[in-house]
């Protein structure tokens, strides 16, 4: 694929997520009155744009490259054996084991200090819409992406269907971080929704809701949580830096290393980070 259409793919990608979100976002807001260029917005536009523009091929090759490392591992008679199934079937099968994986390899993202090192970069984000969905460190993403697609590797599933499964996974994971509340009952039991990750968004980096698509595994371990309001505040505790650049670099060096060196230092409590909607807005001010 040449750049002109890695471009043009990233182009209908983002307009076809405005349609889709920014509506679902004004009419059902889980915080009403927040704007679609709110703080920090331009850092996660940056985002969006690596993952579609810089990260996405790096993922795919991780991913191809061990499906290939663990192709050996699964018999060919069992692989087999699952292709003769009925795809529903097989569909089920993949979810609920990936769904059993990322949980807990979720869970350890939040416990063990050098997962957390790049796994903080996606909660650093203090307002939650379609777009934060995608502040993810690259590195972060492989590590998610490999676990999720671990049971269709080992299953023997084509790459083009696990391509299907990635495609799948990320439309509801942009659902689930989007300003948008629509409570759905006891449903929320079985299938995930946003008032649920918003929890798991919470500035404690414990809060629960580790599970991906149904939160049946965050019910079996004890880790469910779903108070019947929004949380007050979104991301983390610790000081971070808050640029694109700086997110991307930062967890890479020693802490002692990193806050040493101009720009990626963490900002510190009511520091502002130089942003774009923050430099707008002086610029709309000065013109009054």
């Amino acid at each position: 694929m040449n750049l002109y259409s890695i471009a043009a793919a990233t182009g209908f990608s983002i307009l076809f997520l405005l349609l889709l979100f920014v509506p679902m976002e004004k009419v059902f807001p889980a915080k009403a009155g927040q704007k679609i260029l709110r703080p920090h917005w331009f850092t996660d536009l940056c985002f969006f744009l690596g993952q579609y523009l810089l990260w996405g091929g790096l993922v795919l090759w991780a991913l191809n490259h061990f499906g290939h490392w663990v192709d050996g591992m699964t018999p060919s008679s069992f692989r087999q054996q699952v292709a003769a199934q009925p795809w529903w079937l097989q569909a089920i099968e993949v979810i609920v084991l990936s769904d059993f994986l990322i949980y807990w390899a979720h869970r350890l993202q939040h416990r063990a200090g050098f997962l957390w090192r790049f796994h903080k970069v996606h909660h650093s984000a203090e307002h939650l819409d379609w777009l934060a969905a995608h502040r993810e460190h690259p590195l972060d993403t492989i590590y998610t992406v490999g676990i999720i697609n671990l049971p269709a590797i080992l299953l023997g599933f084509p790459l083009e269907t696990i391509a299907g499964f990635i495609a799948f996974r990320g439309i509801w994971a942009i659902y689930i971080h989007s300003n948008v509340r629509l409570p759905i009952g006891p449903l929320r039991m079985f299938i995930g929704a946003p008032e649920l990750h918003h929890w798991h968004h919470h500035l404690d980096r414990d809060a629960g809701n580790y599970a991906n698509i149904s939160p049946l595994m965050d019910i079996l371990f004890g880790t469910y949580t779903c108070p019947g309001h929004e949380p007050d505040k979104f991301g983390i505790r610790e000081e971070f830096p808050k640029n694109y650049p700086a997110q991307l670099i930062h967890p890479l060096l020693p802490q002692s290393i990193s806050d040493k060196i101009p720009g990626l230092a963490p900002a510190k409590e009511n520091e502002t980070a130089v942003d774009f909607d923050t430099f707008a807005q002086k610029n709309n001010d000065g013109k009054r």
